[in-house]
């Protein structure tokens, strides 16, 4: 007997009146595999819908087998799912996101795995107590790091390494330690530390004296040699080993020490190697989020298994966590076969790959339909738009507005659009995503509070509603735009 078709998917699509032909036109232009419904709530801006306005006003759900909000609206998805017996969800915060939300949706990317080591380096460990050590290295775990690496310094005591190192194991830490002076070594290994960095050929007999798994280096970093010499003692041992040809910064031989990484891959196909990432990220005058994707793109395609990294500079404040994002992106696309491409903007701290999904035109077109006082901001290519019933105007400098705003005897209203025109000039400037009553997101680069979509941020209506009552008026609904 023939297999039965399968059933087309239906869904519902639930907007407001000034998203709703945009979203018809986005949604023909897909020309998707589901049939869909697109239907209006009667009212003018989607984003203002509750979760007990939809239950109010939402009286058939079209045969559909799934029901998608904006990606703005703060209501209870559970709710709604049981009341009308359907899935809800939300989309993408734009509706012209919508292509890339179901061509996602057909084929998600996973960050949950990694197959990257982080080893995080204290590098100053000798200058900290024990307990400042272990709240350093909680932090380093909940960004990502997988071993903490106590760095030593040169002439200067560290009496209390072995506490140290004991309180790490203590808290279920992995711990390196990383000097040359092996006595330090022999003493780390005897207080638990798992890794030792760095051995040469003439110190390789610490490896000997000890369980914890021996990182090795050349004598030089241009004297590969001596590493794969070294390699091939603790080969014909049987001894477990990580190989670190050395990562050098631009001008110093960056480019011959990614040629060793190379050449120690293809001579050593299962040894296990460790990059120090940061003499690149650290000694390079630039954001270190795309210095780590690169460098963590290299280390995916060699088959590197661990990197050491450092959070010494301002501008690497973020670096364990950087790394931790760019592992799991560089395997899933690997995974997928093909770039790194079309992930969350986590590494895009400055700029987004879309950052502006209206034009002029589309803009200027939803201004005309305004029938109402309150401001509304939008950001495109041309610059900063702000509009309501009276007035619409576009610049790229928010002090062109003032004078046509109306609000220098409403302080709050004044400050609140100074905030919001603010926001926009930095997102039209650097080609950010901008939208009114919401931060600037920055990727990992700033720690977000996370959403509470069940609450409708209200920051802008309050400061509006206190200047009507003021004028003892009734405050006008407050609308933002899908």
């Amino acid at each position: 007997m023939p297999d039965m078709p399968s059933k087309r998917e239906h869904i519902l699509f639930i907007t407001g009146k000034l998203a709703r032909q945009g979203l018809g036109e986005v949604l023909e232009g897909m020309r998707p595999e589901f049939s869909y419904t697109v239907h209006e709530l009667g009212l003018s801006v989607a984003a203002l819908m509750t979760t007990e306005m939809i239950k109010r006003r939402l009286h058939d759900t079209f045969g559909a087998d799934r029901a998608i909000l904006p990606g703005r609206f703060r209501g209870r998805l559970d709710e709604l799912s049981e009341h009308f017996g359907i899935p809800f969800e939300r989309g993408p915060e734009e509706f012209k996101d919508l292509p890339v939300f179901f061509g996602r949706a057909k084929t998600p990317r996973s960050l949950d795995d990694y197959d990257v080591n982080i080893f995080a380096e204290i590098v100053d460990a000798p200058n900290h107590s024990p307990e400042q050590i272990l709240a350093a290295a909680e932090d380093y775990r909940d960004d990502g790091a997988d071993v903490i690496d106590l760095g030593f310094l040169p002439d200067t005591p560290f009496p209390h390494a072995g506490e140290a190192i004991r309180l790490l194991k203590q808290n279920g830490f992995k711990v390196s330690v990383d000097t040359h002076d092996t006595s330090d070594l022999l003493a780390a290994a005897g207080n638990g530390a798992d890794y030792l960095l760095s051995l040469k050929r003439d110190t390789l007999w610490v490896a000997d004296e000890t369980d914890a798994v021996p990182v090795i280096i050349p004598d030089t970093p241009q004297q590969i040699e001596t590493l794969f010499e070294a390699v091939e003692t603790l080969l014909a041992k049987g001894r477990a080993f990580i190989a670190d040809p050395i990562l050098d910064p631009v001008h110093c031989g960056f480019t011959d020490s990614i040629v060793r990484y190379h050449a120690t891959h293809r001579r050593y196909p299962q040894a296990e190697i460790i990059m120090g990432t940061g003499n690149l990220t650290e000694l390079t005058h630039a954001d270190s989020a795309g210095v780590t994707a690169l460098l963590m793109g290299i280390v995916s395609e060699l088959g590197i298994k661990h990197i050491l990294t450092t959070q010494v500079s301002e501008h690497c404040r973020k670096a364990v966590r950087e790394a931790d994002i760019a592992r799991r992106m560089m395997l899933a696309a690997r995974k997928q076969g093909g770039p790194p491409v079309d992930f969350d903007n986590e590494l895009t701290v400055l700029h987004e790959r879309k950052p502006f999904p209206d034009n002029e035109a589309e803009i200027k077109e939803l201004a005309d339909k305004i029938k109402d006082r309150n401001f509304r901001v939008q950001v495109s290519a041309s610059g900063i738009h702000v509009y309501n019933r009276n007035l619409y105007k576009v610049s790229g400098d928010p002090f062109d507005f003032y004078s046509e705003l109306g609000v220098e005897d409403d302080g709050g209203h004044a400050f609140y659009l100074g905030v919001e025109l603010a926001r926009a000039q930095i997102a039209h400037q650097l080609g950010k995503r901008y939208a009114q009553d919401e931060e600037l997101k920055w990727g990992c680069a700033v720690e977000r509070k996370k959403d509470d979509m069940t609450e409708f941020k209200q920051a802008g209506a309050t400061l509006r509603d206190r200047r009507e009552r003021r004028k003892g008026k009734k405050p006008e609904k407050t609308e933002r735009k899908d």
